[in-house]
């Protein structure tokens, strides 16, 4: 189990408590940075803790770690032929061609779409559309408006949201962007 930017105590979110392999920290910030609330999956290893730019393998992942120059890194990864891009705290005002390219091809992408830290939904929708994954979930957001907005963008106007998605190589759709929407976990 990966974990990424995981609230640290200082935070004013609630801080998860769970077990994981590894944890991806994408910037400091007090919000992103917690990985003393996380511990191992194992009681025989250590977890893993991957916080900034870099190549890393372990159990068969292979990650990247991407530096933007909004003191973010965004995450790739690559796992049982599925690739997954974690863009982390990314408030750049494009996508540069230097990140595109270090990102290359992505199945999954988690986009902020807030607006206040980091980009607003309209230039999401717009980075999603350069990446062109095939399913994408927004996260780093206030209210339900800003997801409404970000969801006009693909026409889709409303999706309801999920509390868990299972992901198979064979059923990501070609040539279209599915919008998953996460159900928030605020306990």
């Amino acid at each position: 189990m990966l974990a990424f930017d995981p609230p640290s105590k200082e935070s004013n979110f609630k801080s998860p408590r769970f077990q994981a392999n590894a944890v991806l920290i994408s910037n400091s910030h007090k919000d992103h940075s917690g990985r003393e609330a996380l511990s191992s999956k194992s009681d025989s290893k250590k977890l893993i803790v991957i916080d900034g730019p870099g190549e890393y393998e372990f159990e068969n992942i292979y990650i990247k770690g991407i530096k933007t120059s909004d003191q973010n890194t965004i995450y790739y990864l690559n796992f049982e032929n599925i690739a997954l891009c974690h863009l982390g705290n990314f408030s750049e005002k494009e996508l540069r061609p230097e990140i595109k390219e270090a990102i290359g091809g992505t199945d999954i992408l988690f986009m902020p779409i807030d607006g206040d830290s980091v980009i607003d939904y309209q230039r999401a929708a717009k980075i999603t559309t350069q990446l062109e994954p095939k399913i994408v979930i927004p996260m780093h957001y206030k209210d339900n408006k800003t997801i409404k907005k970000f969801l006009d963008e693909f026409g889709n106007g409303t999706v309801k949201p999920v509390d868990k998605l299972t992901i198979k190589k064979k059923d990501l759709a070609e040539n279209k962007i599915q919008v998953v929407v996460m159900e928030p976990s605020l306990s």
